[in-house]
């Protein structure tokens, strides 16, 4: 049996006890055994990179600490599986640019905050296979993404609120390596009401953090 990790906290808006959580149930429902932290000293454990193959952050914001940053990096280096969503990953430590680049991204902006868009499949991949386009009515995340990413799926935006992006194709998912490790991300998630309303947005939330495990 595979275990993973998730250690959660940061800025409460985006639900981290909530949506971490319902992804737990659904890995735990697939065979993976899950533990839960509510502290980042849980990344010291001496056996880190032997106990666990997938390390979930769901952290918004905040400051990773500079042991839990090395350790977390070493251990993905070494083949432990990250994955995450939302801002939980990808808004979060935006001091620790090191942590930026192992995850392939950062977040900066979701112009018009909350509204309807449309989540493109733009490819075969198993984390997508037999999903298709889907609706969303939630935070439209506009990145900075690392051109090496494999995204299989995409927005775009309108231009709506922001003119100038008009017509931009933003990755929704993606894949990537960092050494060893597999990591996965995907902007969806932005409470954890989003998760049930588009269950699409789960579904490809647990079979990316399954990829991603060693």
């Amino acid at each position: 049996m595979k275990r993973a990790l998730i250690f959660r906290g940061g800025w409460s808006g985006h639900e981290p006890v909530q949506t971490s959580d319902l992804v737990a149930g659904e890995l735990r429902k697939r065979g993976m055994e899950v533990e839960i932290f509510d502290q980042q000293e849980c990344l010291l454990q001496p056996e880190l990179e032997t106990k666990y193959d997938l390390i979930l952050p769901v952290w918004t914001m905040g400051t990773l600490i500079p042991e839990g940053s090395a350790a977390l990096r070493k251990a993905v280096l070494n083949g432990v599986g990250l994955a995450g969503w939302h801002g939980g990953m990808y808004d979060a430590f935006r001091q620790d640019t090191e942590y930026q680049f192992m995850t392939g991204g950062q977040w900066v902006a979701h112009p018009g905050n909350v509204i309807d868009y449309r989540v493109e499949i733009t490819g075969h991949d198993p984390i997508v296979d037999g999903i298709g386009d889907f609706d969303m009515h939630s935070e439209q995340y506009y990145m900075q993404v690392d051109p090496g990413n494999e995204v299989p799926a995409v927005t775009r935006f309108n231009g709506a609120v922001c003119p100038w992006i008009d017509g931009t194709v933003m990755p929704v998912v993606w894949k990537r390596r960092y050494g060893k490790g597999k990591v996965f991300y995907s902007s969806l998630g932005h409470v954890a009401e989003d998760f049930r309303r588009s269950p699409q947005s789960l579904e490809i939330m647990v079979r990316g953090a399954l990829w991603a495990a060693r």
